[in-house]
């Protein structure tokens, strides 16, 4: 590459045509030629925007990065990472294909997972059903009708055993999509590793564990937000010192896309939220360097393509920015944003559904022009049910065509120096920055979690989004145009087993016959005791609940005594 190409660090086009001439020349075209064209033949909308609502131009030049820097661009593997966050990309190592899995009983979805790996994956991911989820066990008055049927049942260590029954832990990453028990199923994962002799340090994966987009976004928590967020904290300081490749937090994006935040607000939330969580780690006494190489993000793929491609570029450059220059690291691996991406599964549809097919593998491409590390597509019939066997397949197919046929890996960050994507780069981090000055002014991200803000932005933001797809405005293929007048794309979709909530309700029985009560009722105490303390680490008085088979609802009931329950304050 030739530096030639750069005067004053900002970026200049080649040769003799300075900036202002191509913006000269812009404004005659548009003068003459666009003027007398759109006389023949209108454009077809008054107004071009991206999916943050942001214009979008006829056309971009030089001219429209007169204030680029290079050394906001730069290279890859190099602070600030706009570019990526590895030298070589994936020329090095493509990404990890981690489709999600979990239904019914341990058993049930151990089999999906090998017939996963016998299918190419090259990492798991695990879903969990709604009583997991939330802290009960599977033979509660609540979770009747729900055990197994969103996601699989967990209720004690044992059924961790049987989840990764006969799969090597220290051969593929883990990553559980977890948040208010987060810290027990950490604590079952450490529990099964030691018992079969796995060095701890050789674990790889991820907890999801961001319980403040809870709060924001999905909605699913146990207790109030400081002594979650206090869960939080001790987790990221065990795993920095027992667990040296675990990621101990992924900190999730996606998930306040999907309630209804636009691609700006997905990142810039994400932001405050993990500026939160470092606060909360470096107050405790650890050093930023100690911990942060080891924070992982989860971010969506949605239908803009070349906005998501931006919307990457743009949070791996705030980040950088934001731990380097508000937290003090030194360490490039602590500036460095690596992110999970799923496809979006607020665009799947009922109505024509292999349509989803080709949504899915866009949104993928997206996500790898944008440098992923991970990623999940998700199955054409997931706005039916949990995926089948052949759906999951062909969305595992999909990425690999993408890995495998396109050569869009050949070279990092391909759409780097479009003037269109690296505008839109800007435009989307001055957004997030803006975003984060009045977060902070409300006295930072808790602050304003608990006054609702940006769970008004985006409620804002899906209520206008719908009112364009109820009109047209936004158009979704197949539900408001080129509508068939009836469902000609019927689909063999998954089927539960019916017997699967009866099975793990007996299961969870025998556990409980069968262990030291004595040794429950005393680890119990142990744990209520560390949680009345808040310097106390509560991940060895839960490693102990669980080697002695506490049960989840038993360690949630017991800390609910303690912390209490969060209610919500609803917005309208």
């Amino acid at each position: 590459m030739s530096t030639e190409l750069y005067r004053d660090e900002t970026l200049e086009p080649a040769g003799a045509r300075a900036r202002d001439s191509v913006a000269q020349e812009v404004e005659e075209w548009e003068a003459t030629e666009v003027a007398a064209f759109i006389a023949r033949q209108p454009e077809q909308k008054q107004e071009y925007l991206t999916g943050s609502r942001q214009p979008v131009q006829r056309v971009y030049t030089p001219a429209d990065l007169a204030d680029s820097k290079w050394e906001d661009i730069g290279l890859p593997g190099r602070y600030p990472f706009t570019r990526g966050p590895y030298p070589t990309m994936y020329r090095g190592r493509t990404w990890t294909m981690r489709q999600i899995a979990g239904f019914g009983t341990p058993a049930e979805t151990n089999a999906r997972f090998k017939y996963l790996i016998a299918q190419g994956q090259t990492g798991l991911s695990v879903d969990f059903d709604m009583p997991t989820l939330m802290g009960y066990d599977s033979d509660h008055q609540m979770s009747v009708g729900e055990v197994g049927r969103e996601g699989v049942a967990v209720d004690v260590v044992d059924d961790m055993e049987a989840l990764f029954d006969d799969i090597n832990l220290e051969e593929i990453s883990v990553s559980m999509t977890i948040n208010p028990t987060a810290w027990i199923l950490l604590a079952m994962y450490v529990v099964v590793a030691e018992s079969r002799g796995y060095d701890l340090n050789k674990l790889s994966g991820t907890i999801q564990n961001d319980i403040l987009k809870e709060y924001v976004a999905q909605k699913e928590w146990v207790y109030p937000i400081r002594p979650s967020l206090r869960i939080v904290r001790d987790t990221i300081t065990f795993c920095a010192g027992a667990m040296a490749r675990y990621n101990p937090i992924n900190i999730s994006g996606y998930h306040i896309s999907e309630a209804g935040a636009n691609p700006l607000q997905e990142v810039a939330f994400t932001m405050a939220i993990t500026s939160a969580y470092v606060q909360e780690v470096v107050r405790s006494g650890l050093d930023v360097d100690e911990f942060a190489p080891r924070l992982s993000f989860f971010f969506i793929a949605q239908a803009d393509l070349l906005e998501q491609v931006a919307k990457f570029r743009a949070v791996r450059r705030v980040y950088a920015k934001l731990m380097r220059d508000k937290f003090g690291a030194k360490k490039a691996e602590s500036m460095r944003l690596r992110f999970h991406c799923q496809t979006s599964a607020e665009t799947l549809t009922q109505a024509q559904p292999y349509n989803n097919i080709i949504r899915t593998a866009l949104q993928a491409l997206a996500a790898v022009l944008g440098g992923a590390q991970s990623l999940h597509t998700n199955g054409l019939d997931e706005a039916y049910t949990i995926p089948s066997e052949f759906a999951m397949k062909l969305a595992l197919r999909t990425q690999q065509i993408i890995a495998e046929e396109t050569s869009v890996t050949q070279t990092a960050d391909p759409l780097g120096g479009s003037y269109y994507v690296e505008s839109l780069t800007n435009q989307l981090e001055a957004g997030i920055w803006e975003y984060l000055e009045r977060i902070e002014l409300m006295g930072g991200t808790v602050a304003a979690i608990e006054q609702n803000f940006m769970q008004r932005e985006m409620a804002d933001s899906a209520y206008e989004h719908a009112l364009r797809k109820a009109s047209g405005e936004h158009v979704v293929v197949g539900v408001n145009k080129y509508v068939d007048s009836e469902n000609d794309q019927e689909i063999e979709v998954h089927q539960g087993d019916p017997a699967a909530e009866k099975n793990q309700i007996a299961q969870l029985a025998r556990v409980k016959a069968s262990r030291d009560q004595s040794e429950v009722a005393r680890s119990l105490s142990e744990l209520r005791e560390a949680a009345s303390d808040n310097e106390t680490n509560l991940m060895a008085a839960t490693i102990r609940a669980v080697r002695a088979r506490v049960t989840m609802g038993e360690i949630v009931s017991a800390l609910e005594e303690i912390f209490g329950r969060y209610i919500e304050t609803p917005v309208f």
